[in-house]
């Protein structure tokens, strides 16, 4: 088996969490008297860290930009985050990986405290070695900081035998950048181009494509 530890991105590769992110921007943008773009722009706020998209979107400071993600808190914890969905596939690929051996943690950019609450949610907690994210007050947000401190809560020390899995470019940066492996996933919400010119070693259409590629 090449691969030991999957780490696996949670919004756009587990669950469709793209509702809850924009309604919680939306919310945000309106609150601030900010001007509330279409969907697609909305679409940019799923899967980086959130102050500096704020912040590179609106072109605003960063501590304006920290005041834009408490008002998205007010939202997203209360409403934001049950606006989601478990992707078709997934609990099967957690339980192939699972069954073949394989330690899978997660690696998401998204606070921590927000993560843990929708595995357990959805009653796929038991199906991770860790649940990794962001601190609340944003610190930890980079993936490759993500990444890091997902290791060394595993204790993984061989990092030729680590894929990260992921939808956006931010995934497969973060895997380069801490010298892992990487796949990029098309369901989600990154585009084919975009992936592509990431450069994962690989790219899977579907979770049950990921499985045969992983396992």
């Amino acid at each position: 088996m090449r691969y030991q530890t999957v780490l696996l991105d949670l919004d756009g590769t587990i669950t469709d969490s793209g509702p809850g992110i924009m309604g919680g921007v939306r919310y945000a943008l309106e609150k601030h008297g900010m001007e509330v773009p279409g969907e697609e722009e909305l679409r940019t706020f799923i899967g980086p860290p959130l102050k500096e998209q704020f912040r590179d979107f609106c072109g605003i400071t960063d501590s304006e930009a920290a005041e834009m993600v408490s008002s998205y808190r007010e939202y997203y914890g209360e409403r934001g985050i049950f606006e989601n969905r478990l992707y078709e596939g997934v609990i099967q690929l957690l339980k192939r990986l699972k069954d073949a051996g394989i330690t899978v943690a997660m690696a998401t950019s998204k606070p921590e405290k927000y993560a843990v609450q929708i595995a357990e949610y959805f009653g796929i907690a038991e199906h991770f070695a860790f649940i990794g994210g962001a601190l609340m007050d944003g610190r930890r947000t980079a993936k490759k900081e993500v990444i890091e401190y997902v290791l060394a809560s595993c204790g993984v020390d061989d990092r030729e035998a680590v894929i990260m899995v992921g939808d956006r470019q931010y995934d497969i940066e973060g895997a380069k950048a801490a010298g892992i492996h990487s796949m990029g996933v098309l369901y989600g919400y990154g585009s084919e181009k975009e992936l592509e010119g990431a450069g994962p070693d690989y790219i899977a259409a579907t979770p049950e494509e990921a499985g045969e590629i992983l396992v």
